[in-house]
């Protein structure tokens, strides 16, 4: 088990997108409902580009990662990690249940 970050607890819906640009990293957007509300309590602590460390979980798969404020989308992105990705069959329009903690 990995040592999670301790915070927040949050728990959504959303679909697996992936980024058109190089690398093509897959991702999942926060309710802007939740993002509002991490970025009114969280904004202080954010380093650079609006990153804010936290620890996710897809089913029983728990990972440290970070979430990233969007100014276009006016949202947090939760990266996807390959392993992840493979680990749960996850793919492009993919519906998918998420925890996280900030």
């Amino acid at each position: 088990m990995i040592k999670s970050i301790k915070g927040i607890p949050y728990k959504f819906k959303a679909k697996v997108w992936r980024y058109d640009g190089p690398n093509g990293w897959y991702f999942v957007s926060l309710p802007k409902k939740i993002s509002k509300e991490i970025r009114t309590l969280l904004k202080s602590e954010e380093e650079g580009w609006g990153r804010l460390k936290a620890t996710a979980k897809i089913g029983e798969t728990e990972w440290l990662t970070a979430i990233w404020f969007d100014t276009k989308q006016d949202t947090y992105l939760l990266p996807l990690k390959a392993e992840v990705r493979v680990k749960k069959g996850l793919g492009t329009d993919d519906l998918v249940e998420v925890s996280i903690w900030v």
